[in-house]
């Protein structure tokens, strides 16, 4: 399942689901744009993981359940629980942060 978060509730998302991988993104941030095609590639193949896109500029309780500096930032959350963070624009190393909490 693939989640464009339009409001800035990524706590309530990730209370209510027990694997969460989150796309921390900006309109302005390239290296976002190229990986963002990626992630969704991986949300259709993950189908018992929730995949999320957030607006990093739009959701400041969002960013702070992992601590976000840098884009575009992948966390992972199971259980409620943040297990795994990267700020990354490989594809290798994104799919090894969702095959972590699989």
């Amino acid at each position: 399942m693939l989640i464009d978060l339009n409001e800035d509730t990524l706590a309530d998302l990730v209370a209510k689901n027990e694997k969460v991988v989150v796309q921390y993104s900006a309109s302005w941030c390239g290296n976002c744009r190229i990986m963002k095609p990626k992630f969704k590639k991986l949300a259709t193949e993950n189908e018992a993981v929730t995949f999320v896109l957030v607006d990093a500029e739009n959701s400041p309780e969002s960013r702070k359940l992992a601590n976000v500096s840098n884009l575009p930032t992948f966390a992972t959350f199971v259980n409620g629980q943040l297990v795994g963070e990267t700020q990354t624009n490989k594809q290798e190393v994104l799919i090894d942060l969702v095959n972590a909490i699989v």
